[in-house]
């Protein structure tokens, strides 16, 4: 990578952020505890590294540099760093830039807007990231108005306004002069100008603070994050060409964080949306990216018998002392259930496993060795000591008994209650007192982040999200008797008795699906796999009499065998 301007500065001392415990315990994406300063009346201390990735369009990039030139956030604590993706003549530096400026080459290896931003973040050195397109010009407040939030908080990603226009003869001086003076919309024709569709939808959702996934109008233009929070989800995925903006943020959505949008930070993009150009193509050409990184995307996963990349429900199973039957009945039981896109995560001792001479038929982790040639070659299935720390970009994680099998719709269920209640947990009950939890990962995530230490995760969980409870008969509902009601015929509903997954009733059972606690025949193994319950003791079927005309069919057999 190649340079042509000075050096990183020398930053002053970074601004510790708020600790554990004491970060503001925002609820959802409700972000109105933090009250921002007026522009122009107060004292910036944060660094921030503004990072343009750029291919050709040079006008472009100098009128961008030239509105940068113009803020009003401190010099002395921002630099911008240009990112030339491969551009044919290579891009030069302005005469009109900030002081702070360096224009550098894509690293080697790849290609595009994410392999460049990944490029210019790893070379910066504010503690924000500002993300900003080439063709972004930009009002003077800009960046003052969005980094005034992150000197409230740190786990916020800030999202700055813009209007779309066709780009008029503009020259570099004039741009900084009209920007420096507060007239930046003087330079064009406001009238002609095409809104945002994402900012109407961030005043339909007050401010994104009633947005259920904010992520979404997380768009490229200009966004800011710390960069600490960029390298923790792993920044941007160099293979997504298009919608990486979304799928970034998507997963700093999984990472806990809060969408702030400032419509006080206006902008300017010069040249129309691509939407408006080709409409379908541009839809078409980032669906593929989004339906196998973003799972909360359903519309995107409608393909019957796929397996997607990222899984929509990671479902966490401590086989420690189960049986393989056993295993094998709740693996398939998740598997095969309504929702298609879920993996399975088998705990268990399979460090203690050596490959080495071992007995076969007496070894005493017989069961944990079948249990584990069983599914260390399925894609689906996860052997692994524990559960990860954090599932993402997973959005849902369910933990329950091994020896309750869910039920068909059961992870669907849990799903649609979390989310139409915008629940963080859901913990669901068996009248033998053991629970089910399902866990939102971005709300798990956010607890982790705002809990003092020792503080119990459900109870932040609580206060940022809600927990929401409920009986294991709502979310494993019986199936109908044949003939005993008007039912659906789907026989998996919420509605009807539910039956108590975690213990027999004694009574038999009206469909074939195995009760969730009642145990395989012969199940009872070497590793103590042996029913939660009494065995459920099922009737002798009566046997079948035979129609009449296939009892004549064998009388006439039997007879000329004689």
């Amino acid at each position: 990578m190649t340079a042509s301007s000075p050096m990183t500065p020398e930053w002053p001392e970074p601004v510790p952020a708020a600790g554990g415990g004491r970060r503001p315990r925002i609820r959802h994406n409700d972000y109105s505890p933090l009250v921002p300063p007026p522009l122009g009346e107060w004292t910036p201390a944060l660094t921030v590294s503004v990072v343009i990735p750029a291919h050709g369009a040079q006008h472009r990039l100098d009128l961008t540099l030239a509105a940068l030139a113009a803020q009003t956030y401190p010099a002395h604590l921002m630099e911008v760093v240009v990112v030339d993706d491969g551009s044919e003549p290579a891009l030069r530096l302005p005469h009109v830039r900030p002081g702070n400026t360096r224009l550098v080459t894509s690293a080697p290896g790849g290609w595009g807007t994410a392999h460049a931003i990944n490029t210019g973040v790893a070379l910066a050195g504010g503690e924000i990231v500002q993300r900003l397109d080439s063709d972004m010009v930009i009002c003077r407040e800009h960046i003052e108005a969005l980094m005034r939030w992150h000197h409230l908080t740190d786990y916020v990603v800030t999202i700055g306004a813009k209007k779309f226009i066709e780009e008029p003869p503009l020259e570099a001086a004039a741009v900084h002069t009209a920007v420096r003076e507060g007239a930046l919309e003087s330079l064009f024709d406001m009238t002609s100008a095409v809104p945002s569709s994402t900012e109407a939808t961030i005043r339909r959702l007050d401010g994104l603070r009633a947005s259920k996934n904010p992520y979404h109008v997380c768009t490229g233009p200009t966004v800011s994050f710390r960069r600490a929070l960029f390298h923790q989800v792993g920044g941007l995925d160099p293979e997504v060409l298009r919608g990486e903006d979304t799928e970034f943020a998507y997963r700093l959505a999984m990472s806990g964080a809060v969408f702030v949008p400032d419509m006080e930070a206006r902008a300017v993009h010069l040249g129309l949306p691509a939407q408006r150009l080709d409409t379908e193509a541009t839809v078409r050409v980032v669906a593929p990216y989004l339906a196998n990184r973003v799972p909360l995307r359903r519309d995107l996963r409608k393909d019957r018998g796929r397996r997607w990349p990222v899984a929509y429900v990671e479902v966490v199973l401590d086989v420690e002392g189960a049986g393989e039957r056993q295993v094998r009945e709740a693996v398939s039981a998740a598997l095969a259930g309504s929702l298609p896109d879920v993996e399975v995560t088998l705990v268990g001792p399979w460090g203690r496993l050596t490959d080495g001479r071992h007995k076969v038929l007496d070894d005493p982790d017989f069961e944990a060795r079948l249990i584990r040639e069983r599914f260390r070659h399925d894609p689906a299935v996860r052997l692994a000591p524990g559960p990860a720390g954090d599932p993402a970009p997973v959005p849902f994680r369910y933990t329950g008994p091994v020896n309750v099998p869910l039920s068909r719709r059961t992870l669907e269920l849990m799903v649609k209650a979390v989310t139409d209640e915008r629940a963080g947990l859901l913990v669901v009950a068996f009248p033998d007192g053991r629970t089910a939890r399902l866990e939102r990962t971005d709300a798990v995530n956010r607890a982790r982040l705002l809990a003092a230490p020792g503080e119990d995760l459900d109870e932040v969980i609580g206060q940022t999200h809600g927990v929401r409870r409920g009986e294991a008969a709502e979310f494993w509902p019986a199936k109908p008797v044949a003939g005993a009601g008007t039912g659906s015929g789907a026989g998996d509903g919420a509605s009807g008795t539910g039956r108590d997954p975690s213990a027999g009733d004694g009574a038999p059972r009206a469909s074939r699906e195995p009760a969730p606690a009642e145990a395989a025949p012969n199940a009872a193994s070497r590793s103590g796999d042996g029913p939660v319950t009494a065995r459920v003791r099922k009737p002798n079927p009566t046997p079948k009499r035979p129609a009449p005309e296939r009892l004549v069919r064998r009388l006439r057999t039997a007879l000329l065998g004689r």
